[in-house]
């Protein structure tokens, strides 16, 4: 088979700019968190607040505004005099922070610290009790000082950013991932009324995220949790059953009108679904989790235990539990649908795939080994992925092994495009030149060989993108082969095709001109010429229809605007008429500009057709 495909037949054949503001409003971290060693003292913010760290904490996370943070403390004044303290009560102090129950100081310079950390701040007046003072303790325009501990705190979220829905985070979950739409989500919650009167409870409820259980709460609310995570919701009624509240429902007893409630929520586990083909006709959840991170790719060898269903749960296949089966991924030796799921799979995982018709068995009805899947069937498989071996990466290869794994994968697109699998082909041909797209490592031979393997892969490819209509894709990838060999023909003869498409009849005409000087009795170069030419004569009479029409009604427009405007001249006032000639003129004049726009719009077109077809 030659290396590069036959001349095709003729008749086959945008970006946004951001601007950015240079002088945006940076936080300055030097002044609102410092990074402090222990006894240094740095000024927090603006406002004359000092920080001195007098023990490090743990990690890196500090407080945000509305979490529940308890501390120990001493305050003092500068001279020394001690006027309050948590150690002297043996109880810790808890409060909101960022909420103004305490003073702004507080506020400001509890945020910055971690926890377990212990820091003096020294608080001016107009961060803690101004001209007043704290009458009997802290004199009018004292500036303070407060030995804090940081012990704890509670995150407290504002879930939707509206006061609807805030959580309370309880108990920390595991890891940082976070339930999606389409993950179900297997939870336990208990809800009650302010009052304290329980309105609902699950020991356990599995449910999709999207389609939500019980209020809108607890859909939101899953969203922002970790595997094991307890939390308390306080909810405003809007998130709840609003207005018209519930009835009575089972053993559950009505919501009121108007009602916030209270819901301990607690999320025990859920399984992730996927959208593999991202327009939810292709649908993977995870039953059980995979090994590792590495999953096949087109041409890995897989392993598999699978068991297909229909709809009302007859067996259609079962395979790989008495004898193993394997098979090698995009070779059509299952269905679509499975083929691109089990490219998102580890090893060992177990997953339920849903596939609609369109990558399934589509509308006939198919024989299968135990059942007959029926036309237009979304079919269910439970599929485990024993095990796989991926094809030998093209790091992992030496020189000649990647010239010849893209020679063969080149051979293969040859195959699959004789076939009609364009999309298929369109893939190998791009596998292939990606094997030998870096060739500086090559010796001269090896370049040579490469370059030739190069072409045509590009060149095929842009035969695939032809077929497809991806008429940019095809002019990009021939412009990669010209960029090798500017003389190339084929490349020429593809892009212009692809740009006669795109109707972008200059450059196809460029192509075709250049062509014709390099092989001036190539035939089919010579029969696109002549479908360039057709179709720059189509655009010149439809161009003449469109401008001829335009004319006409400017014509009409302003004959009718010079007739009316001379019926009423004698019979308006003075000031009128000049008013009336005034627009008559701007109309006129507007008339001409546009027509005069238009004529020298068309008279180029014109002269550019001239040339065209000469």
């Amino acid at each position: 088979m030659d290396d590069d495909f036959d001349f095709a037949s003729a008749s086959n054949a945008a970006a946004d700019e951001m601007e950015v503001d240079n002088e945006m409003d940076l936080p300055d971290t030097e002044t609102s968190n410092p990074i402090l060693k222990v006894g240094e003292e740095k000024e927090i913010g603006k406002n004359g607040l000092k920080k001195k760290l007098i023990k490090e904490g743990e990690g890196w996370d500090n407080p945000s505004s509305g979490d529940e943070v308890e501390v120990h403390y001493v305050g003092t004044l500068l001279d020394g005099t001690q006027f309050d303290s948590s150690h002297d009560r043996g109880t810790a102090f808890k409060f909101k922070l960022g909420q103004g129950q305490v003073i702004k100081g507080w506020d400001e310079g509890i945020e910055t610290m971690k926890k377990c950390e212990k820091a003096l701040f020294t608080i001016p007046p107009e961060l803690a009790y101004g001209e007043s003072g704290s009458p009997p303790t802290i004199p009018p325009n004292a500036t303070l000082q407060f030995e804090v501990e940081l012990l704890s705190w509670i995150s407290v979220q504002d879930i939707c950013k509206d006061g609807g829905i805030f959580k309370k985070i309880l108990v920390e979950g595991e890891g940082w991932q976070h339930p999606k739409d389409l993950d179900e989500v297997f939870v336990k919650y208990q809800a009650h009324v302010e009052d304290g009167t329980p309105i609902s409870k699950s020991d356990g409820v599995e449910f999709t995220v999207k389609d939500g259980y019980f209020c809108p709460a607890l859909a939101k609310a899953v969203k922002t949790m970790k595997k094991g995570e307890k939390a308390l919701l306080t909810v405003k009624p809007q998130y709840t059953f609003g207005e018209q509240g519930r009835p009575h429902v089972g053993e559950e007893v009505n919501v009121p009108p108007n009602a916030s409630l209270q819901i301990n929520l607690e999320l025990i586990s859920w399984k992730t679904v996927s959208d593999i083909t991202n327009d939810k006709k292709v649908l993977k959840k995870i039953l059980k989790e995979g090994e590792g991170y590495e999953r096949p790719n087109d041409g890995t060898i897989v392993k598999v235990k699978l068991t297909g269903k229909l709809q009302d749960g007859t067996v259609f296949v079962m395979k790989g539990y008495e004898e193993e089966f394997e098979f090698k991924i995009d070779e059509e030796q299952v269905i679509d649908g499975l083929d691109r799921a089990i490219k998102t799979m580890k090893k060992g995982e177990v997953a339920l795939i849903t596939v609609q018709p369109e990558y399934a068995f589509g509308p006939s009805e198919s024989q299968q080994e135990l059942a007959v899947v029926p036309g237009n069937s979304t079919v269910y498989y439970e599929i485990e992925l024993v095990s796989f071996v991926k094809e030998k990466e093209s790091w992992d290869m030496n020189t000649q092994e990647k010239i010849e794994a893209a020679g063969k994968t080149k051979e293969e697109g040859n195959i699959l495009f004789k076939a009609g699998k364009y999309v298929r082909a369109s893939k190998r041909y791009e596998k292939g030149a990606g094997f030998i797209e870096y060739d500086s490592s090559f010796s001269d031979e090896e370049k040579q060989q490469a370059k030739v393997l190069k072409i045509n892969c590009n060149l095929n490819n842009a035969a695939c993108k032809l077929k497809l209509k991806e008429y940019k894709e095809a002019v990009k990838l021939c412009t990669k082969v010209l960029d090798i060999d500017s003389s190339n023909v084929k490349a020429l003869y593809r892009r212009a095709q692809a740009y006669i498409q795109l109707v972008d009849l200059d450059l196809a005409e460029k192509d075709i001109r250049k062509a014709l000087e390099i092989d001036p009795d190539n035939r089919d170069v010579k029969m696109e010429h002549k479908i360039l030419k057709d179709k720059v004569k189509e655009y010149n009479r439809k161009d003449a229809q469109f401008y001829g029409g335009i004319f006409a009604k400017m014509n009409k427009l302003e004959q009718l605007n010079s007739s009316g405007a001379a019926g009423k001249h004698d019979a308006m006032p003075m000031t009128i008429d000049r008013a009336v000639s005034k627009t008559r003129d701007c109309w006129s004049a507007m008339i001409l500009a546009v027509k005069a726009g238009l004529r020298s719009i068309s008279t180029r077109i014109n002269s550019l057709v001239k040339v065209k077809t000469s």
